[in-house]
């Protein structure tokens, strides 16, 4: 079965930086694409980032510039650096795996910034 685990979440200031990673228990990890999803409350969940599996990158226009998306296929992990955070980034992060005929989630992780 796979899991997504995600982690590195937490409570930070404004201008702070965090990153977050999510590890992927399934065999040929290089062969998806990654993603990084925010649901913040209130607001219907929103895309972030992505890194394809030849690792070219896509951005939110509200995070282009202060995020980064990466990925270990050998630890079979993708992270994303946050930085120049602000209240407005505050929201559960959710890792998603993608390749053709699959669509995985994980369980998010919660990122809160305030002073």
């Amino acid at each position: 079965q796979v899991q997504l685990v995600e982690s590195g979440g937490g409570l930070v200031q404004p201008g702070g930086s965090l990153r977050l990673s999510c590890a992927a228990s399934v065999s040929i990890f290089s062969s998806y694409g990654m993603n990084w999803y925010r649901q913040a409350p209130g607001n219907e969940r929103e895309f972030v980032a992505a890194i394809t599996t030849g690792g070219s990158t896509r951005y939110a226009d509200s995070v282009k510039d202060r995020f980064t998306i990466s990925r270990d296929n050998a630890k079979k992990t993708v992270y994303l650096q946050m930085n120049s955070l602000k209240p407005e980034d505050t929201a559960v992060y959710y890792c998603r795996m993608t390749r053709f005929g699959y669509d995985y989630w994980g369980q998010g992780t919660q990122v809160t910034v305030s002073s």
